[in-house]
């Protein structure tokens, strides 16, 4: 394994931006010296060891920076060191609203204000298209931590609800090599940035939020979001892979109960928060004291899940979040105090490299195969004649025969091996024992049942209805056949028991099912004409939300060209006016030209109604990505509900395919769905789903409002959904920037 040498866990500070920053009390100096001065209380008496100024060494500090710059400074390193193999974390720590978790997750509605995790997201997918001698598999998972609890913030994305700390739910156990894992957390493979945000944004809408007096919208638990990498090469000969995790933590906010005096929910919020804050900082102490052999990692959920990020295995990166306002200065100089003992801590990050078992074993065979060819080489220069690799004789067959049959009754406890030949011979044998016991069953079952030919018409008219099994074959009808769709011959296995005849109807195997086409067309008009009813709903929909697009995109292209060409014109009478010379009032104002006027008040009007378009096409363009979602999950319902109706009309039972097998007859194939239909996307509609564009500040903008704007969709449906039932909207012009009635099947 590669090793990093070990080096301390690195530290930098983020002040909250603040009118009101208290100069004369926090002092920063060359960008990672931090002197904080406080005032001495009288209140306390005199206090000859009382200090009023402390000053803290950090690797950085983050005053009045932009969120791309705390990336770069903070995040970066990590999440490239996570591609390359090295676990990696990066936490934030502070006091209740002091940013962290703007710092961490930053504005869900906002690109230029995302935080550490969509940049880091964005990051390790530019990294994987980059690396192209590579394979990558990413999974990600969401862990909340709330009143010592440990909840599955994507649990609802897997159909459960999240599990508790009890038996059988959630728990942190320890790994065979050192680590720890979360059981029962679940792990979403993504393969996307969108499909990524798409997680993320669906679990902070799961997060526990509550209203505090510094943060009317404050995180009321711990959270760790981990990437999961896994890096293969692509050459087939190299049979090492690497793994990483990065964990991107959100810890609660430290609070002083005697300064905010909460009540009710929030105070017992507040007691586990600072309870679990205060055991890690006693492990912290512990992983800073050389002379400590036992760490105290299993106090609370939060030291437990974090043990890889404390210390061991992993680039660890903390963000302290503190207040720049003389009102919190106590608060600050505790953060601060903790980030100095975070700072004394060691880490030893190694690269997670472990072997490919399957190619293993491939290279492994080849050894084999050489040795296998040594030894033949070695008996040879040897002269060995004792082994014998010649075919056996019929004495020698006969004598295994024997000690087969013997070992079948049990009166032989193991077989004698000493050779290839022999151990061929024994698998001979027990193949010819199994046939034979075959054929006894096959003859005792024609003992009991016979095969007639039997027409549809006598078929249908003298069926019986299935009766309990007892000891008998009973009868199965098969499914009414569509309207054009031939019935099959049909083959009936009749019971000979005494004052019984039963009857088991099956698919005469010399004839094929009906062509899948035709089937889907008659499945669609009965059984399945409800999920294609809502499929056609759904698709009406989304091709009015397409049209409507097409029209805002066309709109916004119009508006901005018109702005261009008036900004033009504006400029060239500007310049004409300053070569003629301009109007200026008594009082030395210039006045406008009436053409001029004109000109500057239309191009206001078009910038006013090009801001306007832009927003609603965003909200339409949310619009069709959850109708197309939608339309998708109808068509993938249909065609697996087709396909488990064809196969239970159509094909044969099992216990009646292993009958007719043992008679010599091969069962016919399933054909594949997608080679069976036709069920091609009509070209026109596929041409416009690609034919608009989006007027966006980058690609990676783009996706990030996608996967932000459809997961707000998706919530405030199944909200409504959950209050009342779906009704189908009567007049869906009035209310174009709401979601659209459409059913999902789920």
């Amino acid at each position: 394994m590669s090793t990093q040498a070990g080096s301390e866990v690195k530290v930098f500070l983020r002040t909250r931006p603040t009118a009101n920053f208290a100069e004369n009390l926090i002092e920063y100096v060359d960008g990672q010296t931090v002197n904080v001065h406080q005032k001495k209380d009288s209140r306390k008496g005199v206090v000859n060891n009382q200090l009023n100024s402390w000053s803290f060494r950090l690797d950085g500090v983050l005053h009045d920076v932009s969120q791309e710059e705390v990336y770069a400074r903070v995040g970066r390193g990590v999440v490239l060191g996570a591609v390359e193999g090295y676990n990696g974390t990066v936490m934030c720590f502070g006091q209740t609203g002091a940013g962290k978790t703007y710092t961490i997750t930053g504005a869900s509605g906002s690109y230029q204000e995302r935080g550490i995790i969509p940049r880091a997201i964005q990051e390790v997918f530019h990294e994987v298209d980059q690396r192209s001698t590579h394979t990558f598999r990413v999974q990600l998972s969401y862990l909340e931590i709330y009143n010592e609890s440990l909840v599955d913030l994507l649990a609802s994305l897997r159909g459960c609800p999240g599990a508790g700390p009890g038996p059988g739910g959630m728990a942190v156990v320890e790994e065979a090599c050192g680590g720890v894992s979360i059981r029962g957390l679940s792990l979403h493979l993504v393969h996307s940035e969108e499909e990524a945000l798409n997680l993320l944004f669906e679990g902070e809408m799961n997060r526990i939020i509550g209203t505090h007096a510094l943060n009317k919208n404050s995180s009321r638990s711990h959270c760790i979001f981990t990437v999961h990498i896994e890096s293969h090469s692509r050459t087939l000969s190299e049979a090492k892979y690497v793994t990483s995790k990065l964990n991107l933590v959100d810890l609660a906010g430290s609070e002083r109960l005697g300064k905010i005096e909460p009540e009710g929910q929030m105070l017992k919020e507040a007691m586990y928060i600072n309870k679990s804050l205060s055991f890690l900082e006693q492990a912290i102490l512990a992983l800073a004291d050389r002379r400590r052999d036992h760490i105290p990692f299993r106090q609370s959920k939060l030291t437990h899940a974090l043990k890889d990020s404390l210390g061991g295995n992993c680039n660890t990166v903390l963000v302290a979040n503190i207040y720049g306002e003389a009102a919190h200065v106590e608060e600050t100089l505790s953060t601060l105090r903790f980030a100095s003992r975070m700072k004394r801590v060691q880490t030893d990050p190694i690269i997670n490299q472990h072997t490919d078992p399957v190619l293993q074993v491939r290279k492994l065979q080849k050894e084999i195969q050489l040795l296998k060819q040594e030894l033949s080489l070695h008996d040879t220069m040897a002269n060995r004649m004792e082994t014998s690799y010649e075919t056996l004789s019929e004495a020698q067959v006969a004598e295994v025969q024997s000690q087969v049959q013997r070992f079948l009754e049990g009166s032989l406890d193991e077989i004698n091996i000493e050779s290839i030949r022999q151990i061929q011979e024994v698998f001979r044998q027990f193949k010819q024992a199994l046939e034979l016991q075959e054929q006894k069953v096959k003859a005792q079952l024609c003992q009991n049942y016979t095969l007639v030919e039997k027409d549809q018409s006598t078929a249908d008219s003298s069926a019986a209805k299935p009766q309990s099994p007892s000891g008998t074959v009973g009868k199965v009808e098969g499914r009414r056949f569509g309207v054009g769709v031939a019935a099959p011959s049909e083959r009936h296995i009749r019971s000979q028991s005494p004052g019984r005849t039963k009857t088991l109807r099956t698919k005469d195997l010399t004839s094929s099912p009906p062509p899948k086409a035709d089937a889907f067309e008659d499945f669609k008009a009965e059984q399945g004409s409800e999920i294609n009813r809502i499929l056609k709903e759904n698709k009406v929909v989304l091709l009015e939300c397409r049209a409507r697009l097409r029209e805002l995109t066309e709109g916004v292209n119009t508006t901005k060209r018109e702005i261009d060409s008036t900004s033009t014109t504006l400029r060239q009478w500007k310049d004409r006016q300053q070569s003629q010379g301009q109007f200026i009032s008594a009082d030395g104002v210039p006045v406008l030209d009436e053409a001029e006027l004109s000109l500057v008040l239309r191009l206001r009007d078009l910038k006013t109604h090009y801001r306007q378009q832009y927003e609603e096409l965003h909200c339409i363009k949310a619009e069709v990505n959850y109708c197309q979602h939608l339309v998708d999950q109808c068509r993938t319902r249909l065609l697996t509900e087709f396909e488990s109706w064809y196969n239970e009309s159509f094909l044969l039972p099992e216990e009646v395919q292993a009958l007719l097998r043992s008679g010599g007859t091969i069962r016919p194939g399933l054909v594949p769905v997608d080679k069976a239909l036709s069920l091609e996307e009509d070209e026109q509609e596929h041409f416009e789903r690609r034919r608009y564009e989006l007027l966006a500040d980058s690609p990676s903008a783009t996706i990030f409002y996608s996967a932000h704007n459809r997961t707000v969709k998706r919530r405030n449906y199944n909200k409504a959904l959950s209050q009342s039932s779906v009704q189908k909207t009567t007049n869906r012009s009035s209310q174009r920037t709401k979601l659209p009635a459409i059913l999902s099947v789920i």
